[in-house]
């Protein structure tokens, strides 16, 4: 991630006002704001995938899904952080902006060779402080691998990496095998 200005403060209050205005969606750590990387073709797909899947398992229960341009809101030592998860999954009935969530269920994000690093770490220790998440899942866009990191599991990795095996999220009741994951990918 790039700053786009690194000597300037920017409140909460600028950021979330600009986002609605700008072509380019920014991630927003502690009073700096960083231009987010266009997404290839696969990602976008994986992306869909798995928001479809959920979206359509989660009909009529009180879950909502979300796809990439509603933003996750963290308060971490007392710095605001808002990400843009590839994909959310909010239950919370405290969950009632517009914009963005600050009490998730399950997040997830499809790694790129510009974000992976960042997926891997520093969203890793932000999101793992939220109270309500009960799984963070990373995704790999060009070979098949889907990491979960549960909650219930101390957030230990659990790695699936075959056609056969399935994407599961026990706090969703929901399950995917990995060849619906990666449909119209050549992986």
């Amino acid at each position: 991630m790039e700053a786009v200005e690194n000597s300037v403060f920017v409140s909460v209050e600028e950021y979330l006002a600009g986002e609605l205005e700008s072509e380019m969606r920014h991630e927003y750590l502690g009073g700096t704001v960083y231009a987010m990387a266009g997404a290839s073709r696969d990602h976008n797909t994986v992306a869909g995938n798995l928001f479809s899947a959920l979206r359509s398992h989660l009909h009529g229960k009180p879950c909502r899904t979300f796809i990439s341009d509603i933003k996750v809101r963290l308060r971490i030592g007392g710095d605001d952080i808002m990400y843009y998860p590839d994909v959310m999954v909010t239950c919370d009935p405290r969950d009632t902006d517009r914009y963005f969530s600050r009490f998730p269920k399950v997040l997830i994000e499809v790694l790129s060779p510009e974000t992976e690093r960042t997926d891997r770490r520093e969203k890793f220790l932000s999101y793992t402080q939220i109270e309500t998440l009960e799984e963070y899942v990373l995704v790999a866009q060009d070979k098949m691998e889907v990491t979960v990191f549960r909650r219930a599991n101390k957030w230990q990795p659990e790695i699936a990496n075959k056609p056969d095996l399935q994407l599961r999220l026990p706090s969703l009741d929901f399950a995917l095998p990995l060849s619906a994951v990666y449909e119209g990918v050549k992986v």
